[in-house]
């Protein structure tokens, strides 16, 4: 049994926002496993989170846990980090939109989610779900800064894209 953590920040201001790339996930996967008849209850809650179960897996997403807080939402017990039982999905500003990466141990130059779900594991030895965001034009006068970036909302046409991605990762996951 998987267990999957999207990471985001909870509230209206932040849907559909690269920030949120991890919850856009959670959501997807748990969209497309209620259309195989995975679950009939759909999402509840379990305290501070959202909870959805099927027989693959389990989702999990922020109800009021901000970003940079994420480790909170571990489950508890810790999972079993050897067997590859925990898989943290989570925006990265490193790899371009379009793209991603599943990898163990290896993350973005700074993201405070993943580093405060570091902290509360007190291991980086977990599988990630890398969702590449960037598609920032870079010009001669600069880029927009990171912090203000990854809060802005993507286009309809980066959520395609964006969509692509998660078909594609679903179809490595399940």
């Amino acid at each position: 049994m998987k267990v999957i953590l999207g990471l985001g920040n909870p509230g209206a201001e932040y849907t559909n926002t690269r920030h949120n790339a991890g919850v856009l996930f959670v959501d997807y996967l748990a969209s497309r496993s209620q259309e195989l008849g995975a679950s009939p209850y759909g999402w509840r809650r379990e305290k501070n989170k959202m909870v959805f179960k099927s027989s693959e897996f389990t989702l999990i997403k922020s109800v009021d846990t901000f970003m940079n807080e994420s480790g909170y939402l571990t489950p508890n017990p810790s999972p079993n980090l050897g067997e590859g039982s925990f898989l943290l999905v989570h925006d990265d500003l490193d790899i371009k939109l379009g793209e991603f990466k599943i990898q163990k141990g290896i993350g973005p130059k700074l993201h405070n989610g993943v580093e405060s779900v570091e902290n509360v594991l007190k291991t980086r030895d977990f599988w990630r779900i890398r969702i590449g965001i960037d598609n920032r034009p870079h010009s001669a006068e600069g880029s927009v800064r990171g912090e203000e970036y990854v809060l802005q909302k993507f286009s309809l046409e980066e959520r395609e894209t964006l969509n692509k991605v998660f078909e594609e990762i679903c179809n490595k996951l399940i």
